[in-house]
């Protein structure tokens, strides 16, 4: 059995597309908010910190759905709302508008997820879940930088203006719409189980304490649009920012495959202790930087923490949890984790100030405590085989 399946490459490449479209438009996001609609700081963190809460309740009914019908309408409708949703943003003319797009491209985020990391495993070895995850995270976040350089290249060619940038975001996402037939759906779902399977009570011990250490971790994991914006305080230039944020991207997808070939031989504590060390040195770093060119440095560090936690971690929940509890345990760790997103992108935005340094140190110490803790707290990364689950 191999891990580099159909699935896994059509996904894979989907996610890139759509990817590609967000980040798009990502990065001059906070400059747009900002800036062209003349909104204050701290609805940058309330409209993402929103969009990530609607993402997160979605992913939660979504992934219990996905256990028992078809994964494949989802995964489609899931990315054709997205599409929509970045419309609505490009056409916006007051801040309340985009958020209104942010929350149905999010919308579209959390119905697709779940059953997509279901389908990923379709025919794969389990024993690749690392490999099978982090893949598909490093073609995710390669479409994170060809965005961005996409972006920054039609930002000067339209002569600063950046709603042209968000209108054509709408192309690469609708080409992932279209990119979701060739997906095979699989054998047949598991039916009229999903609902006992998706609750907390009934997944492993185990996997229920690691959701709920990745929630209270998440609290302090505000959304990447006020680093961007820490950047622009810092002096950046739209076109710095935009350059910043690819670098980001371009170490966070060179290490996702590696990172999770990594976490199928090592602990996945390990590894995701890691990324946290890395989380903690680049919001500690922002936070006391004086001069532009320490984001330079920081954001890449910080892709070093998105690459050994976004794709591990999901790998981490697959390995705990049950074969017919795939798509409803990753709807319930995605749909808590961002939701804890949403509360640090309220707070962090709500006490952003003038410079942000105070959310940054605060969020960085937090995080250098729970790479500590969290190999202490959750001390298995596969489940029990059942013939050796205590009587």
């Amino acid at each position: 059995m191999t891990w580099l399946t159909r699935n896994v490459r059509v996904l894979s490449g989907v996610s890139l597309a759509q990817d590609a479209a967000s980040e798009l438009l990502y990065p001059v996001l906070p400059i747009f908010l900002t800036v062209t609609l003349g909104a204050p700081a701290a609805v940058v963190g309330v409209v993402e910190g929103v969009a990530e809460g609607v993402a997160a309740l979605t992913k939660l009914v979504a992934g219990r759905i996905a256990d028992r019908r078809a994964r494949k309408p989802l995964i489609a409708l899931g990315y054709g709302l997205a599409a929509v949703g970045k419309l609505v943003v490009a056409l916006a003319g007051i801040w309340p508008v985009v958020l209104l797009g942010r929350a149905v491209d999010r919308l579209g985020k959390g119905i697709r997820s779940a059953p997509r990391d279901a389908l990923l495993m379709v025919d794969a070895d389990p024993a690749a879940r690392g490999r099978i995850f982090g893949f598909h995270r490093a073609a995710d976040t390669t479409g994170a930088v060809v965005g961005p350089l996409l972006g920054l290249g039609l930002y000067e060619l339209f002569d600063h203006r950046i709603r042209p940038l968000l209108l054509l975001a709408v192309v690469p996402a609708v080409l992932s719409v279209l990119l979701v037939g060739l997906v095979r759906e699989g054998g047949p779902v598991t039916r009229g189980k999903a609902l006992v399977v998706a609750r907390p009570s009934a997944l492993p011990r185990e996997l229920r304490r690691l959701v709920l250490v990745m929630t209270v971790v998440n609290i302090v994991n505000f959304p990447d649009a006020l680093l961007l914006l820490r950047a622009y305080d810092l002096g950046l230039s739209t076109s710095g920012v935009i350059g910043a944020y690819v670098l980001f991207n371009a170490v966070a997808a060179a290490l996702a495959y590696p990172a999770g070939a990594l976490s199928d031989r090592l602990p996945r504590q390990a590894v995701f202790s890691l990324g946290l060390v890395l989380f903690a040195v680049a919001y500690a770093g922002l936070g006391l930087a004086t001069t532009p060119g320490w984001v330079f440095v920081l954001l890449p560090v910080y892709g070093g923490f998105a690459a050994c936690t976004d794709g591990v971690g999901k790998a981490w929940v697959a390995s705990l949890a049950g074969v017919d509890q795939q798509a409803g345990a990753q709807g319930l760790y995605q749909s808590l984790t961002g939701g804890a997103v949403l509360v640090a992108g309220l707070w962090a935005g709500l006490a952003w100030g003038g410079n942000g340094r105070i959310p940054l140190l605060v969020a960085g110490s937090a995080a250098l405590l729970a790479a500590v803790v969290l190999p202490l707290v959750v001390r298995r990364d596969v489940a029990i085989p059942p013939d050796r689950v205590p009587a």
